[in-house]
């Protein structure tokens, strides 16, 4: 495909699900194609636009409740983003976007509000705010590295037989429900409660998502800085003895 297409990579109401810079999940997506001599562009869908349902890969992210409410209700009134998930194009949603994708979301006053049911799971407040490290070991297969970003969050999501965990925390809270797990994969979206962004401390998340959009391999790419990165996080996560059982610098 190299030089005969562009890959269009979507932030879905940056204004609304922007609150921790997860916007910028999106320009690690495009930087890694273009890295590899790729063409990739940002559209930017705000508030009020229709989502397109023909984008190569969809990116949402956290936001207080009240901004998740309206992106929800806004998300429930167009279609784009159901088609996009029903043809098969990968999703990343992070937080709040992990939330609003499931059945329902209960806030921290007890309404309930309804969510886009693209993702089997549901939220009920924590009794205390998560906020730290988070280290996982990968659910799946889809890499060999541990998983590795900051939650901060008052959700507590139940996965549904339909979904997977996207890892198994070994330092950190994640999902905060049951089994120590972090995040939700079901079809082509991949959910998580980790802010950084994410994908700028998980390459291989990154390449996951983008080779589902390709529909190809992607040749290898090691980033010094994202290295450096991955192994002072980690390093860091260590030296404060938070990790639970054996695990690796990767």
């Amino acid at each position: 495909m190299r030089g005969d297409r562009e890959l269009t990579v979507a932030v879905v109401y940056p204004s609304l699900l922007g609150t921790y810079g997860d916007a910028g999940n999106a320009l690690v997506l495009q930087r890694r194609l273009q890295w590899r001599g790729l063409r990739a562009r940002l559209v930017a869908v705000e508030v009020g636009e229709p989502v397109p349902e023909h984008c190569d890969v969809y990116v949402l992210g956290g936001a207080e409740d009240g901004a998740g409410r309206t992106a929800a209700d806004m998300l429930a009134g167009d279609r784009g983003l159901r088609r996009a998930v029903a043809a098969g194009r990968p999703v990343l949603a992070v937080c709040a976007g992990l939330q609003i994708l499931g059945h329902e979301v209960r806030t921290h006053t007890g309404q309930d509000h309804a969510g886009l049911g693209l993702l089997d799971l549901t939220t009920a407040p924590r009794a205390a705010r998560a906020i730290g490290e988070v280290t996982g070991r990968p659910v799946g297969g889809w890499s060999a590295d541990l998983l590795s970003g900051f939650e901060n969050h008052r959700g507590s999501s139940v996965l549904g037989s339909a979904a997977r965990p996207l890892a198994t925390v070994l330092s950190g809270v994640g999902n905060g429900a049951g089994e120590p797990v972090e995040g939700a994969v079901q079809g082509s979206i991949v959910a998580t409660y980790l802010h950084g962004p994410v994908l700028a401390r998980n390459p291989a998340l990154a390449d996951w998502l983008l080779e589902s959009a390709v529909g190809e391999a992607l040749e290898p790419l090691e980033v010094e800085s994202v290295t450096r990165l991955r192994a002072e996080r980690l390093g860091a996560v260590r030296a404060h003895g938070r990790v639970r059982g054996r695990t690796t610098t990767r």
